[in-house]
């Protein structure tokens, strides 16, 4: 009759206990990995995808959804809980579900990505696809289109204020050409509108328009200031105009902001723009929120088209 050796039982049961306490480490660093990865903030990690917010708060931020083309932003991440939620289409979830509904890749290397870890194939894979994607201007020029034209006098902006102001882009997406209207930041990025599309190239920010005057007049996007310009056309002389492009960029402007004797504000008749006029006028509490100019109205847009009776 055999006798087992009472050391290979010893040894065996080490090998054992070794395999299982591996197991039980690779179990939670996995765990960990994905936890971290999971509250990595959705906000930078869309940025690094190339995704920047249309409207931003302390709380909030709002994003032209990824997953179509479309002029409204609609995917609201939300800041303090981390998470997102897109209205077109119903769906939501934390920053490792957006990235992998972004880029397609499977959930490990999406962690493994959000944790900066290098994926060398993967990634080159992805930059090549978004390069080939890639908004890209192909000409500037004055405005010839008809479409263009049109588009204007919806919006009820004469072409003697748009020549001064706006320019004819020419641009590639997705290996497409498109046109549309183009508005000039500070640091020669464009912001684009169109009657399908509301776009914007990098690098993304303010555009300033100096008259050397005391009194500042602040509007949030292009088509409010050219809407004041044709409402109150003596008030481009004597006033200086921060259009933000973005109130994402209201923070940054404050201490510009502050060495104005006037201020106006004219941000959107919403959420979005009381909150940064609150914002603003704790800061700067001789400033003036302009809104009753506009009341009743969503933006000074949206009252020129009334006053030229168009709006449905």
């Amino acid at each position: 009759m055999s006798q087992t050796n009472p050391a290979n039982i010893v040894v065996e049961r080490e090998n054992s206990s070794n395999h299982q306490n591996f197991i039980k480490y690779k179990l939670m660093k996995e765990k960990y990995n994905y936890e971290r990865a999971r509250n990595v903030s959705i906000v930078q990690a869309l940025a690094k995808l190339g995704h920047f917010p249309q409207k931003e708060s302390d709380k909030e931020a709002w994003f032209l959804s990824p997953f179509r083309s479309e002029t409204q932003a609609s995917l609201k991440v939300s800041k303090t809980l981390n998470k997102w939620y897109d209205h077109g289409e119903g769906i939501g979830g934390n920053c490792i579900d957006i990235v992998a509904k972004i880029t397609t890749w499977p959930i490990k290397e999406v962690v493994q990505l959000l944790n900066g870890e290098i994926i060398v194939t993967s990634f080159r894979e992805y930059v090549e696809e978004e390069s080939k994607n890639a908004l890209r201007v192909r000409e500037c020029r004055t405005i010839q289109h008809a479409a263009l034209k049109q588009y204007l006098a919806y919006r009820r902006i004469p072409l003697t204020i748009a020549h001064t102001q706006l320019k004819e882009i020419v641009f590639q997406l997705k290996q497409k050409e498109y046109f549309a209207l183009g508005f000039e930041n500070d640091r020669g990025g464009w912001e684009l509108r169109n009657k399908y599309q509301k776009l914007a190239t990098s690098p993304k920010t303010v555009t300033y328009h100096k008259n050397n005057s005391d009194k500042l007049i602040v509007t949030e996007g292009a088509f409010d200031y050219l809407s004041l310009l044709t409402l109150k056309p003596k008030w481009i002389t004597n006033s200086d105009f921060l259009i933000l492009n973005s109130l994402a960029f209201v923070k940054h402007q404050l201490e510009q902001i502050k060495m104005y004797k006037e201020l106006i504000l004219l941000l959107d008749n919403d959420d979005a723009g009381s909150r940064f006029t609150k914002l603003i006028l704790e800061e700067i509490p001789n400033g003036i929120d302009g809104r009753e100019y506009f009341k009743g109205y969503k933006d000074l847009n949206e009252k020129l088209q009334d006053e030229f009776g168009i709006r449905k």
